[in-house]
Parts: structure tokens; C-alpha cells; sequence
């Protein structure tokens, strides 16, 4: 199997401001270690796929800092978008381009730049079941993971029937639920949606013009112009405008201790805590205080007596929030004036 990877590093994440910003989003800053969080994905990938053979997919204002935290990333696998189009568009384009180096047979697989994996030989291993499946059937492939707790910020996967090589068939896919929904899909065995995709260029390429007219007529007329393709498509996202809309698609579990990285609160699941569970990174002190994450950029940090706060330092700002409500910063900024609020 010829492989190749494709790494989604667009976006801001907003989750983690005053942090993550346009020009310094969360791909590019080390949340999960003492790396990048792109850094540690393209280093997870390397044993499997090599730097050669992986196209990262990102802003055009994205494109300097990232060929300076991965130089080992030819210039020319740098692909950017001209303007936000959806998941759909994005993978449609490096399929394209995978298709137009490396022909069909090219198997691609998808990761997020944001993610945190505790067991790379594991997460690979499975992208390895994943490809095989993907060959042998010609179908989509999605890998579902195996829930540690009844999340109600990711969508899940509820498998079907059992096909050749370990996986299933996607029987349906759910949207985030609530809290009790959460606890009864866990309980049925369903997956969560990773966002994790392997499939050949052409199968999906071939899914796409069936399935997607709000990206496939794009493809065909934009003739491997960039800045046409993406103005001319319909925004849309790959589960909603290709994976939902297919008969071909299926899923392998994945067991790997895999993790978004998706809010200040997540850190407390991906670094280490100390022994009343505070998670810490910078010049923090803390005494007799438990379950509090915070990060410092500069100014040390004392926490004395304090439960569950979530704290941030970076360049005389603080932001002081709880765990509970730091998936909510979204609300937060739109709240704050422009001065606060847009740092470079």
C-alpha cells in the first residue's frame, strides 16, 4: 500500500485564548507536551508515514509559522486553503492532489493537528487495520474510539454489521448529545467520532461526485486552480457531505488514548498532574489546592486553597475561569471589547 497522510491544521481555537490566536492558534503552540501540537503529530506519524509523502492542510496565513516549526516538511506538501470551505473541500483537494502524484490506489489518511495520543505505536497500528480495510473493501473508513466516559462534546458511531478484516459497517452516525443520551449510547457500545478518516484517493473521490454536489462540480472546473476550487465550492463538512450521505463506509475501533485537546479543561486528561491532580505548566506554586490547570507564559503563579480553577498568563493578561465553564470562552469573547479580545 502506497500511504499517505493528510494533517487538517486550519482553524484558531478559540477555546484556548488568550493563548490560541489567528496568528498563533493551538495547532502551533505545546498544550499536550513541551512541543507543538502539530510537532507531535507529524512526529507520531513519521514511523508510519514519512515527511515526503504527508500534506498538511492549513490557512494561507498559517503558512511561515508552520514551515518554521516543521522544516522537515517539504514546501510543496504545504497545501493552503484560500479561504475557510469545510472539511469536505479541504479533503477533496489533497485526495485530488495525492490522486494527481500518486494515482488511486494511493491510500490517504486523516488526522486533526490537535489532537493528544498516550500510545503512538497503538494509534498507528490501527491506521495500519484501517488501511487494509480500506483496500480490501474500496470503502470509506472512519475510525471510531472506544469511550472512556459519556462525552457530550463529540458525535458517535453506531457500528453494524461485521465485515472482512475487523471492522464494521457505520450503521448510523449520532450528533452530540446530551448527557443522558451520552450515558445510553456509551452503554449500547457505540464509538465516538474521531474525525480520524483512511480511505483510497479514488474510492473517495469517486464518493464525492455521487454524493456531493456542493463540492464535486468545484473539482472538475476549477482545473487544479486553488483560489477557484474554494471560492466556487458550498461549504460543508466530510461527515455531512460525504460520509452520511454513502453506502461505502465503515469503521474500525480504536483504542489509543486518543484526546482533541479541545479546551483548557482537557489538559487535566493529557499532561501530567501532580498528586492532588493539578495540572501545571510554566512558574506555578500551588498548596492545598486540587484539580486547577494553569498555564504561565512568564509571571509565576501561586494557587493557595483553590478548587477546579482554570488560570492563564500571557503577556500581562490573566484569564481566571473554572473547569467546569471553560468550554464556554466562545461566549466569553464575544462579550469581551476588541482590545481584549484580539491579541496578535
Amino acid at each position: 500500500m502506497s500511504l499517505w497522510a493528510v494533517v487538517l491544521a486550519g482553524g484558531v481555537g478559540s477555546r484556548f485564548w488568550p493563548l490560541s490566536t489567528p496568528t498563533r492558534p493551538k495547532q502551533l503552540l505545546p498544550l499536550a507536551s513541551d512541543h507543538p501540537l502539530l510537532v507531535d503529530t507529524l512526529a507520531r506519524l513519521e514511523p508510519l508515514v514519512p515527511a515526503e509523502r504527508t500534506l498538511v492542510l492549513t490557512n494561507v496565513e498559517l503558512r511561515d509559522p508552520i514551515q518554521a516549526i516543521a522544516p522537515s516538511l517539504p514546501a510543496a506538501n504545504l497545501l493552503t486553503e484560500p479561504q475557510p470551505a469545510g472539511t469536505a473541500a479541504a479533503l477533496t483537494w489533497a485526495a485530488a492532489e495525492i490522486q494527481r502524484r500518486a494515482g488511486d490506489e494511493a491510500i490517504m489518511v486523516c488526522v486533526h493537528a490537535d489532537w493528544s495520543i498516550a500510545d503512538p505505536d497503538a494509534f498507528r497500528a490501527t491506521l495500519r487495520r484501517a488501511a487494509e480495510v480500506a483496500a480490501l473493501h474500496h470503502g470509506l473508513v472512519t475510525v471510531g474510539i472506544v469511550p472512556t466516559r459519556p462525552e457530550i462534546g463529540y458525535g458517535y458511531i453506531r457500528a453494524g454489521e461485521a465485515v472482512t478484516g475487523g471492522a464494521r459497517r457505520v450503521a448510523t452516525f449520532v450528533e452530540k448529545p446530551n448527557r443522558e443520551r451520552a450515558e445510553e449510547l456509551c452503554a449500547e457500545g457505540c464509538l465516538w467520532n474521531s474525525g480520524i478518516f483512511v480511505w483510497r484517493v479514488g474510492d473517495f473521490l469517486a464518493e464525492v461526485v455521487a454524493h456531493t454536489p456542493e463540492v464535486a462540480p468545484a473539482l472538475a472546473a476549477s482545473a487544479g486552480d486553488a483560489e477557484l476550487f474554494f471560492r466556487s465550492v458550498t461549504p460543508v463538512s466530510v461527515d455531512v457531505g460525504v460520509l452520511e450521505r454513502s453506502h461505502r463506509v465503515f469503521v474500525v475501533p480504536g483504542d489509543f488514548g486518543w484526546d482533541d485537546v479541545g479546551t483548557w479543561a482537557s489538559l487535566a486528561r493529557v499532561r501530567k498532574a501532580d498528586a492532588d491532580g493539578n495540572t501545571s505548566s510554566g512558574p506555578v506554586h500551588v498548596l492545598d489546592a486540587r484539580d486547577n490547570v494553569v498555564h504561565s507564559e512568564g509571571n509565576a503563579v501561586v494557587l493557595y486553597g483553590v478548587e477546579g480553577l482554570v488560570v492563564v498568563v500571557r503577556d500581562g493578561l490573566t484569564l481566571v475561569t473554572s473547569v467546569e465553564r471553560a468550554a464556554e470562552l466562545k461566549l466569553l469573547l464575544d462579550a469581551l471589547p476588541a482590545s481584549l479580545r484580539d491579541l496578535p
